[in-house]
């Protein structure tokens, strides 16, 4: 009995030793790293990681929510879906900023101003967040990505205190401003996005929507106060130097130059239908075969896959599907022969629906901003209509 007392004490006396020990242990130190944009095309929208710092030893662990596997099972097929799926990675800081450092790309911390209960939280919740069992999520482009990752970690340890100052500010910025804004460097992938996206694109989000570009969280996070009502931002530091071009400024398209350039070759087509029919086919011919393929994409994007700011894209009004079944009256025109009653037709199907896609632009209802795409191509439209009407008569 005495020996069972023995032990009993002794466990009671480590137990309480432990206990002290993590008492007074200094709490982690806990930083947002912002990676500033590159020049590869999954690069361009910068990236972000939460930096676990222990006091004690000097060790810093960055917990990156961007990791995906290339190599996985039906990694494409996810890809265009709009399933993909990464991970969180927890690593050592120093060999996370390997990449950067060879690319060029600056990184700052952002070191936050939390009480000690609340970084230890946070620190074990990365933790357990990083186990492989836990660390996979579903990739969402604008609601889910590497950013709103660390933005929700940092709301959650704040009891929502985040999104609470940041909901209900705005800079009226979009998902589609943003996007075409830091895509700006590459055209096509410029292209991409704002051909490709649709209305639900163009609603003016919220700061805290905003931040699912790292470079606006790091922005929101400096306007923001802790639950004590200290700034939530207790220090910044540069830790390497940005040594490509800066972010893209955003710079909205002006309508007029592509209105311009609509009308010229508008009043061009028309003028080629009355005296070089021929001319005329062989530059509608391309146009229509790329309106058709562009117009397959869009209506793919809608119907057959997750992506779901690409839907009911107004650009199929201008760019549209039944271009491809004018195809075979063009190359009849090509071979001097007259297109046919149906074609001209369905020629006029597809410039109502050009005309329609201005209307939808004005109503006030479901908006896309899309006024320089209609600009170049409504009156590209009308012109081919009216020069093969002109050649029917």
């Amino acid at each position: 009995m005495r020996d069972a007392g023995r032990v009993q004490r002794l466990l009671l006396t480590c137990l309480l030793w432990f206990l002290a020990a993590n008492a007074f242990a200094a709490a982690p130190r806990i930083g947002v790293a912002t990676m500033q944009p590159g020049e590869i095309f999954w690069e361009r929208f910068g990236h972000n990681a939460l930096v676990v710092l222990d006091p004690d030893t000097g060790a810093a662990t960055s917990y990156n929510y961007g990791f995906f596997d290339p190599t996985e099972k039906d990694f494409i097929g996810r890809f265009i879906r709009g399933e993909m799926r990464y991970r969180l990675a927890a690593l050592p800081f120093e060999q996370d900023l390997a990449q950067y450092r060879a690319e060029g790309r600056g990184v700052d911390i952002q070191w936050l101003n939390l009480d000690e209960t609340q970084a230890r939280e946070l620190a074990a919740a990365l933790a357990e967040n990083a186990k492989p069992e836990n660390a996979f999520y579903r990739y969402q482009y604008f609601d889910d990505n590497c950013s709103t990752r660390v933005r929700d970690a940092i709301d959650r340890t704040l009891g929502g205190g985040l999104r609470r100052q940041i909901e209900g500010r705005s800079h009226g910025s979009t998902f589609r401003s943003e996007a075409v804004r830091l895509a700006s460097p590459a055209w096509w992938m410029w292209l991409g996005f704002d051909l490709g996206l649709g209305p639900a694109a163009d609603v003016p989000e919220p700061v805290w929507n905003e931040s699912f570009v790292p470079m606006r969280l790091a922005d929101a996070l400096r306007e923001t106060t802790n639950g004590a009502g200290r700034p939530l931002i207790g220090a910044e530091q540069p830790v390497l130097p940005h040594q490509l071009a800066p972010e893209p400024q955003d710079a909205p398209p002006r309508w007029w130059p592509w209105a311009l350039t609509g009308i010229a070759l508008g009043v061009g087509a028309a003028w080629l239908g009355r005296r070089k029919p021929r001319a005329l086919a062989a530059f509608a011919l391309p146009f229509w075969l790329l309106s058709g393929v562009l117009a397959a994409l869009m209506l793919f994007i809608w119907f057959g896959t997750g992506h779901r700011y690409g839907w009911a894209n107004h650009n199929l009004l201008l760019l549209n599907p039944l271009s491809w079944l004018l195809i075979p009256g063009a190359w009849r025109v090509l071979r001097g022969r007259d297109p046919g009653v149906w074609f001209r037709r369905v020629l006029a199907v597809v410039a109502i629906g050009a005309v329609v896609g201005l209307f939808l632009y004005w109503l006030p209802v479901y908006p896309q901003r899309n006024a320089h795409w209609i600009s170049l191509l409504l009156p590209i439209q009308l012109g081919l209509l009216q020069a093969f009407r002109s050649r029917g008569r």
